[in-house]
């Protein structure tokens, strides 16, 4: 598939400490095909100076195609994420937490299923390859494992990682679906209604993981665990 644009949604919230780190590896990515970049930041009405520092970094790189989307009010990061989607003008998109779990040269291994023509759609996994991991927390790990087959049971798909922040669409695909989950429910809920699109071509790649804790900024929590539950039975069976 010829792909001139790559367009990389990164939501954000109160990520003030690493916005700029990570929009530094994004655009320093070298993408393969002379491949363009078009970064979405959608800042989900940040309470800290996250905006300020994005509003600094796209003033000192007016040679990168960098947009910002600004919530007025908190709507969740599958908000932000569909309002990136909104806007995207790249034959493919990615999405990107705006914290250093993922490492943007990593977009490359994505792109290849999609560049040689036989995926639509590809997840990056942090369980499978032999790429770095940190260690951190059993219980999420086995939470994220067990959500994934409770996904798969459903859609018959053998995912390893449905929670991975990692996916690349083809912009027709994402952009071709009504979402509306606004919070962490996004990820079950794209998960499920891609699996039902007659056709579809789903590849999956080991990534590199290096996961936060709670102190140092992680936000997802045992109630999104719950609630990917609920979402994973509301879009599968009641959809």
């Amino acid at each position: 598939m010829k792909i001139t644009r790559l367009t990389i949604i990164i939501p954000f919230y109160n990520e003030e400490q690493f916005i700029s780190l990570i929009l530094e590896k994004v655009t320093d990515v070298t993408l393969p095909h002379n491949i363009n970049k078009e970064i979405i930041l959608v800042n989900d009405a940040s309470e800290d100076g996250s905006a300020k520092a994005a509003k600094e970094f796209i003033r000192n790189h007016k040679d990168q195609r960098i947009i910002l989307i600004e919530h007025e009010t908190n709507q969740g990061k599958g908000a932000a994420i569909q309002s990136g989607i909104k806007n995207a003008t790249g034959e493919a998109l990615v999405i990107q937490d705006a914290d250093l779990e993922y490492d943007p040269v990593e977009y490359n291994q994505l792109l290849q299923p999609i560049i040689k023509g036989v995926a639509d759609v590809v997840y990056g996994s942090r369980f499978a390859g032999g790429n770095p991991h940190r260690i951190l927390f059993f219980w999420h790990s086995i939470g994220n494992k067990m959500l994934t087959l409770l996904s798969n049971f459903f859609t018959n798909l053998n995912l390893t990682d449905m929670e991975t922040c990692y996916k690349m669409f083809r912009a027709e695909i994402i952009q071709g679906l009504t979402l509306k989950e606004k919070r962490f429910g996004f990820e079950p809920e794209v998960t499920a209604r891609i699996s039902m699109i007659p056709g579809i071509r789903i590849y999956e790649v080991g990534i590199s993981y290096y996961g936060r804790t709670y102190k140092e900024g992680k936000k997802i929590n045992w109630k999104d665990g719950f609630h990917a539950i609920y979402c994973i039975f509301r879009y599968n069976m009641f959809n």
